[in-house]
């Protein structure tokens, strides 16, 4: 068998689209495209530069080969864009014996590595958390170079009307621009040397896979519903801000300081901002006059900027009329849950316009009838709002198929802890808010039901069961809307403790695992619970001065936490306490954790678990998977393969790890996708 061999690789490219805002793909996708510098090193060496702007510059022959020998390893740092813009520089997608999903498996992700070990995102940042020296770090001159040769430039007369600077028109900036590129690759090869004693697992590099694949298969985009939305916007916007001129004789009723004033004085009121929430308890108030309420009901349609996630579609949606790109692996980098890109598909407005109606106002929009859409809808912005997510289409001759997992976290923490009479009401009648309102206030859950006074219970019991899994209190309950829900303030307290006497193991469960954590931090000894369902360590790597606390999972996946230590927390108390970003102010710092938040993290880690185990299935049984959000997947199924009740029994099975775990799943069949709470199958319990 031949030796392994290990190329690490960067490049420098050029395009006239805005990656930022294009995405990847279709960045790559541009007729301007082009791959300027290739930076490499061969199993450590010394790192070469290839400029591939020079005449008849090629790739080494050597180099070729070790590109596509399947007993190289290809790395890079973000491995994602090295391997696919060399797929568009190879054209791999045009050659039927070699497609870009063959060679896919031969590389590895650095980025992906530091992720998977617990550190942020970001060559530079990774080097600095992980406190490479000076000469293995990120050069700090690499925006501003990039900023002049690999996007165009602006037409001057002193540039002689140019739109791109080429190597020649700064050799000095460029001579440094290869030193960056070549530094990129020495810092890669550090990260990667650095961190080789935590690999990454053979489940989590298969699924990174998966996952790269899915991002270059993308969704198709209903682009006149597109079309029409942002013609709709754009006029409604303007016709909003002349009738806001109007009342308010403001030269700019944009102008927030402008607003704020003329409000105060017409109203009396004292307005500190404009923010949403700020417009909508004014809106609640009694207010003199109606030219003021008009004028906020102006401002309220004015701030629905979900509509932008249209501009952000047409931004880069590719040539084929897909968008590509929508996920993040590892988003979350300790639970490895996927963050969304581009239109941020986990964050996507909800859908209340439901039967036939939901087609109309597709139709509507693509024929920008705004008077229609007033007439049926009332509100043009919130109705374009809501049909974002309609956007996203099965290609021709296709058809989305929709499937997610139910109450997943609520199954899996009551698994994780043994919260038995919560896993029987999963395998049984599945009323999960009906079963804790009567656990919690003990009442029978058949009188719980719609037309009798218990069912006031039910509230109480959904908003418990959703926000006071991982040791959240009072304050948990009002961000999950208990207020809104017309429950009163002086009844949480109350809430929080009949909910904790009802779950006594997931209480439990709170205090095991940071009294396990807290043990292996402080002894070094590893720690196991439930029969090695969940192990706690301190591992350590003094050479390169790496130490983490790991809880491996059930699956044997683990997750890092860096450089653990115990502090005090702002009560004076002992507190765990590790290096992590802080995700208020995005800075590498010391971040303190507790019980509820590791419970937290391990049981969206292990749901998470689930999800990428059930696409690897889905993709397997012949179901290619568009995208997912949280715990959905949507299937851009081929005719013959939009079984919806096959695709729920394969959610449904449960992973060799979890068993005894109620899994179950629900979806719809559909031409566009839409949202969960429209009319599905809801399968057996």
């Amino acid at each position: 068998m031949d030796a392994v061999h290990h190329l690490s690789i960067d490049i420098e490219t050029y395009s006239d689209q805005e990656i930022g805002k294009a995405g990847l793909y279709r960045y790559a996708q541009s007729p301007a495209f082009a791959i300027l510098l290739f930076a490499y090193s061969l199993d450590g060496g010394p790192v070469q530069v290839v400029d591939l702007t020079q005449p008849e510059a090629r790739l080494p022959a050597e180099v070729i080969r070790w590109l596509f020998d399947p007993a190289c390893i290809k790395h890079a740092y973000n491995a994602a864009f090295e391997w696919y813009c060399l797929s568009r520089f190879f054209r791999l997608e045009a050659n039927a014996s070699y497609p870009p999903e063959k060679w896919l498996p031969q590389w590895r992700c650095t980025m992906l590595h530091g992720l998977y070990c617990g550190y942020t995102a970001g060559l530079d940042a990774t080097g600095k958390a992980l406190g490479l020296p000076q000469d293995k770090q990120k050069l700090a001159a690499g925006k501003a170079l990039i900023r002049y040769f690999c996007v165009p430039c602006k037409s001057t007369k002193g540039n002689g009307g140019r739109t791109r600077n080429l190597p020649r028109h700064d050799p000095a900036k460029w001579e440094l621009f290869k030193d960056y590129c070549k530094q990129d690759v020495v810092t890669e090869m550090e990260i990667e040397r650095r961190l080789s004693g935590f690999p990454v697992p053979d489940c989590v590099q298969a699924q990174w896979v998966t996952d790269q694949s899915i991002n270059a298969r993308g969704v198709a985009v209903d682009m006149p519903l597109v079309t029409g939305a942002l013609q709709l916007d754009a006029q409604t916007r303007q016709d909003y801000v002349a009738e806001a001129v109007a009342l308010t004789g403001l030269d700019n009723p944009n102008s927030v300081a402008q607003l704020s004033r003329w409000l105060q004085e017409e109203t009396g009121e004292e307005v500190a901002d404009l923010r949403k929430d700020t417009v909508a308890d004014l809106l609640g108030k009694e207010l003199p006059g109606d030219k003021a309420r008009r004028v906020l009901e102006i401002r309220q349609e004015l701030g629905k900027t979900s509509n932008k996630k249209y501009t952000a579609l047409a931004a880069a949606v590719c040539a084929d009329s897909r968008v590509r790109g929508l996920l993040q692996f590892y988003g979350a980098n300790r639970t490895g849950r996927w963050a969304g890109r581009i239109v941020q598909p986990q964050n996507l407005p909800r859908t209340y316009i439901d039967g036939a109606l939901l087609p109309l106002a597709r139709d509507l929009v693509k024929r920008q009838d705004a008077a229609g859409l007033r007439v049926v809808f009332g509100s043009v912005p919130d109705t374009l709002s809501q049909l974002i997510r309609t956007a996203f289409v099965a290609a021709p001759g296709r058809t989305l198929v929709d499937a997610d997992f139910s109450a997943i976290e609520a199954r899996m923490i009551a698994w994780l802890a043994g919260e038995e009479w919560v896993l029987e009401v999963f395998r049984t009648h599945g009323k999960i808010y009906e079963a804790a309102a009567a656990q919690m206030f003990g009442v029978p859950i058949e009188a719980i039901k719609k037309g009798n006074p218990e069912y006031s219970y039910r509230q109480k019991g959904k908003v418990a069961t959703l926000a006071l899994g991982y040791q959240g209190g009072a304050g948990s309950l009002v961000s999950m809307g208990a207020l809104r829900m017309g429950i009163p303030e002086e009844d949480l307290p109350d809430i929080v403790e009949r909910w904790r006497n009802a779950n006594p193991a997931i209480v439990q469960f709170w205090s095991t695992v940071e009294a396990a954590a807290r043990e292996a931090v402080n002894t070094g000894r590893a720690i196991e619970l439930w029969g090695g369902r969940l192990a706690f360590a301190r591992e350590l790597d003094p050479e390169n001065d790496l130490d983490f606390l790991t809880i491996r999972m059930p699956n044997g996946r683990k997750l890092y936490y860096a450089k653990p230590h115990m502090g005090v927390n702002r009560f004076g108390r002992p507190s765990l306490c590790y290096w992590g970003m802080n995700q208020t102010t995005k800075k590498w710092e010391v971040v303190e954790t507790y019980g509820g938040k590791l419970a937290e993290n391990i049981t969206q880690a292990a749901a998470r678990d689930c999800l990428a185990e059930a696409i690897d299935r889905l993709e397997a049984a012949g179901y290619p998977v568009a995208f997912h959000i949280h715990d959905e997947v949507v299937i851009d199924a081929p005719p013959g393969r939009d079984s919806l009740e096959e695709v729920i029994n394969i959610m449904r099975q449960v992973p060799p790890w979890a068993e005894g775990l109620p899994l179950n799943a629900d979806g719809w069949v559909n031409p566009f996708f839409k949202d969960r709470k429209s009319t599905r199958l809801n399968s057996s319990h």
